[in-house]
């Protein structure tokens, strides 16, 4: 599973950095997404220890209370729960469903976003 871990969590990346003006940040040693200054994405590390676990926190201020439900999301740590921030982990033998992952990340990046990026991401739908 640590391949496939791999894998999953090098597509959300991608995902995340096709967004207009995303770009990758290194802060406190954790690989987050950030448009302008503005963090989207914390992304875990993958846990090849653990057989390939992986994980990552989103700000979901529409889907939160909804993802909260899931059995593999938490309200994320440090106080961010409070502002609406979601963490979801996945273990080796867990199915993830992508689909749901990549709207939440376009909806943590429409949360932060400016305006114009967000114009920028709805005209090229």
């Amino acid at each position: 599973m640590a391949k496939a871990a791999r894998k999953a969590a090098e597509e959300i990346r991608e995902f995340a950095l096709g967004l207009p003006g995303a770009h990758e940040d290194f802060p406190w040693g954790e690989r987050v997404m950030k448009v302008g200054k503005k963090v989207f994405v914390f992304m875990g590390k993958v846990d090849d220890e653990g057989g390939g676990t992986m994980g990552f926190s989103v700000k979901l201020p529409h889907s939160g209370a909804e993802a909260l439900e899931l059995p593999f999301c938490e309200p994320t740590g440090y106080g961010l729960g409070k502002a609406g921030w979601v963490s979801a982990s996945f273990g080796p033998r867990d199915n993830l469903p992508k689909d749901l992952i990549l709207r939440w990340i376009e909806e943590s990046y429409r949360a932060v976003a400016g305006k114009r990026q967000i114009a920028e991401l709805d005209a090229r739908r």
